[in-house]
């Protein structure tokens, strides 16, 4: 593997006059630029308060990897997200996933926000097949803060329906 990786990188590694870390290595040969630049500088990383009835809150998590994703919708009353946040643990692909999911779902409806697949995600980011499932866990987290907020405005409109009674 690691012949295969030198081989692959060696011309990239040419121009280099001064001994990299292995860290370094894989993140200049290995990951896309886009990966690296979320990994290196994740936008919207944070936390929203989640028992605010216009946030939703995603938990996911890769049982085989020990990737774990939370994602938080903020929603208008016209249904349209103005803000995200994530907090991820896990490593460069699910951290760049969960940076890229969080830019995408902004301003858009929540309807269009459960539309984003992992597949775009991927290849905005040009994951590897090993990787793939990072994008899924972004389009889970998605999907389940989406449904989170959903389930809080039902709760809603039955209060003001016993409320009104």
């Amino acid at each position: 593997m690691a012949v295969t990786v030198a081989n692959k990188c060696r011309g990239s590694l040419a121009f280099l006059t001064r001994t990299i870390s292995v860290p370094e290595f894989f993140t200049q040969c290995c990951y896309h630029k886009k990966v690296v630049d979320h990994y290196e500088n994740p936008r919207n990383v944070g936390t929203l308060d989640k028992h605010s009835k216009n946030v939703g809150t995603g938990l996911v998590g890769a049982p085989a990897c020990g990737d774990v994703m939370k994602l938080q919708i903020q929603v208008d009353d016209q249904g349209k997200i103005v803000d995200a946040r994530f907090k991820t643990f896990g490593c460069g692909s699910a951290i760049a996933s969960s940076s890229l999911a969080t830019e995408w779902i902004k301003g858009k409806s929540v309807d269009e926000a459960s539309t984003i697949r992992n597949t775009d995600i991927a290849k905005e980011l040009c994951l590897p097949p090993v990787k793939l499932h990072c994008s899924m866990l972004a389009e889970d987290a998605i999907k389940a803060a989406v449904a989170d907020y959903q389930l809080k405005q039902e709760d809603v409109q039955q209060e003001a329906v016993q409320s009104s009674n």
